[in-house]
């Protein structure tokens, strides 16, 4: 049993839940092992997350804190975040960690290690104030400049330089969409960074920041094969590369150490080396262990993906259905997302009222039968990047009937997403075939229903991750090579809690109503 602490943004005050768990030896800092030297901060879209790591990336038991926040949704399809609040909630979240230090530790730490959620955009004028607020990648008001941009360029040609599809998520159409809807604003920017950037000027003070590969690839700008800036697309957008940020040669490049502001409210970390923030998709992988082709990381968070992490270059050829980052220079991050995931449930359960028992749900769900209700959902609640990239995607239920009940509706939803899962998993097999699934994310670990949909939709073994902080714990393992504390990724290993086994008579029946979703998709939404 241990404390975590929680930051509620609704009281605007610290205070502390107990949660229940058995703590791995990656959890659990014995008394006689190492002191840590990794502060971790794990910055997601509906939370941020902090907690010290020794050598050996182990988390050590009592020091994680988190924020709940979520960004602010508005009718027309915005998802942005005040990007001053934004930075508070990561000082929040620092001083609340540092203050659950074991008494009598002692704590040196080397480094702190970012892990950042990709596809944020903020614009910021030459004093570092930011004129934008921070657009996530849920904001799909740039929907109408992703046709512009496919009318104008080539997209395949694009996709296979920077491995993104044009889609209201990256910067290239939201960069026009800002341009159009708030020209006054933009004349005024003189950078434009992710928000892992703006925390770098912030916390450092310095003029310019530095951003790792990874975050960049995440943007749509980023020639994923050469790591520079795209220069057709920086030219079809009239940007310079001096208002982006300068790209790190190396993980070690771009380090900072804190102002004497932030020096002073953290004498802890006043000394450490600050790496630039790596996208949290890439970090979570790693966390789970998944740095070869021999596994594919399945997260099911807010929203969900399904990732492959290797050595190696950019392939020639990426499959329309995925996209193409960088963990960093020398490895690649290949896969899919979806926007949504967890968040399209918790939706489920407060918009159907269902039972405040999650125990309670999850026992009813357990007991139907796969694609027994009669449903078919098509999960675009956030719009859709894979597989279709369609911008303008909206959810849709199909088969509702007098007698349809709450709660088959929730588990079509849960069906629905595992199908998009599946057509991604589908899609990666050229990839990494025959690799196993390795799984992540609160979502999964607080619905063994769904973890065991999600083996059944795919017919393979799913293992969840016994950590509970995958993306924390893959910027630690990054930073602790960096160093030169570990020599490979290669080297460590995750455990896992459960394996969850494929049932074959289950996989058919969810065969049935996948291709039922796939019609009911070309039909509605198309390509």
């Amino acid at each position: 049993m241990y404390d975590e602490g929680v930051v509620d943004k609704s009281k605007s005050v610290l205070h502390r839940s107990v949660t229940v768990s058995e703590p791995s030896a990656e959890e659990v800092l014995a008394g006689d092992a190492q002191s840590p030297i990794v502060f971790a901060i794990d910055i997601g879209t509906s939370s941020v997350r902090a907690a010290l790591y020794d050598a050996r990336a182990h988390e050590i038991t009592g020091t994680r804190s988190r924020i709940e926040r979520g960004f602010v949704t508005t009718a027309d399809g915005g998802a942005e975040l005040d990007a001053d609040e934004a930075i508070a909630d990561v000082a929040r979240v620092i001083d609340e960690t540092l203050t659950r230090v074991p008494a009598g530790a002692v704590l040196r730490p080397e480094a702190v290690a970012v892990s950042c959620f990709w596809h944020s955009l903020v614009g910021i004028n030459n004093k570092g104030q930011a004129l934008t607020p921070v657009l996530g990648w849920a904001d799909t008001r740039a929907r109408d400049e992703v046709f512009e941009l496919r009318r104008r360029l080539d997209e395949r040609a694009t996709h296979g330089r920077t491995g993104c599809r044009f889609h209201a998520s990256y910067w290239p159409a939201k960069l026009r969409w800002l341009k159009n809807d708030r020209p006054e604003v933009c004349r005024n920017v003189t950078r434009w960074l992710s928000f892992g950037e703006f925390l770098a000027l912030r916390l450092s003070g310095e003029a310019n920041s530095t951003a790792s590969v990874s975050m960049a690839s995440g943007t749509g700008l980023l020639d994923c094969r050469r790591s520079v800036w795209d220069t057709e697309l920086l030219a079809h957008l009239n940007i310079s590369p001096d208002q982006l940020p300068t790209l790190a040669d190396a993980r070690s490049e771009g380090t900072f150490t804190l102002a004497s502001e932030y020096g002073k409210r953290w004498p802890l970390l006043g000394e450490c080396r600050w790496f630039p923030a790596v996208g949290d998709g890439a970090s979570n992988n790693i966390g789970t262990g998944c740095v070869t082709r021999e596994q594919i990381g399945l997260m099911v968070g807010t929203s969900g993906a399904m990732r492959v992490v290797y050595e190696g270059e950019a392939p020639i050829e990426i499959p329309p259905s995925l996209w193409c980052y960088r963990a960093d220079r020398r490895r690649i991050c290949m896969g899919g997302a979806l926007s949504d995931g967890g968040g399209l449930h918790d939706w489920m359960n407060d918009t159907l009222m269902l039972d405040d028992d999650a125990r309670a749900t999850e026992t009813a769900l357990a007991a139907m039968e796969p694609d027994a209700h009669g449903l078919t959902v098509l999960p675009f609640w956030a719009g859709e990047r894979s597989t279709g990239w369609n911008a303008d995607a909206r959810g849709a239920i199909l088969g509702l009937t007098m007698h349809t009940k709450p709660l088959e509706i929730l588990r079509a939803s849960m069906e629905a997403v595992a199908y998009r899962i599946a057509l991604i998993a589908d899609a990666l097999g050229a990839f990494a075939p025959g690799a196993e699934v390795c799984a992540s994310g609160g979502a999964l670990r607080a619905s063994p229903v769904w973890a065991q949909m999600m083996a059944d939709v795919m017919n393979r073994s799913v293992k969840i991750l016994r950590a509970r902080e995958a993306s924390s714990r893959g910027v630690v393992l990054l930073v602790l090579e960096s160093l030169g504390v570990i020599k490979s990724l290669n080297e460590t290993t995750a455990s896992f809690s459960h394996i969850y086994q494929p049932d074959t008579t289950r996989h058919a029946r969810y065969r049935e109503g996948l291709e039922r979703q796939r019609k009911f998709y070309e039909l509605l939404i198309g390509t």
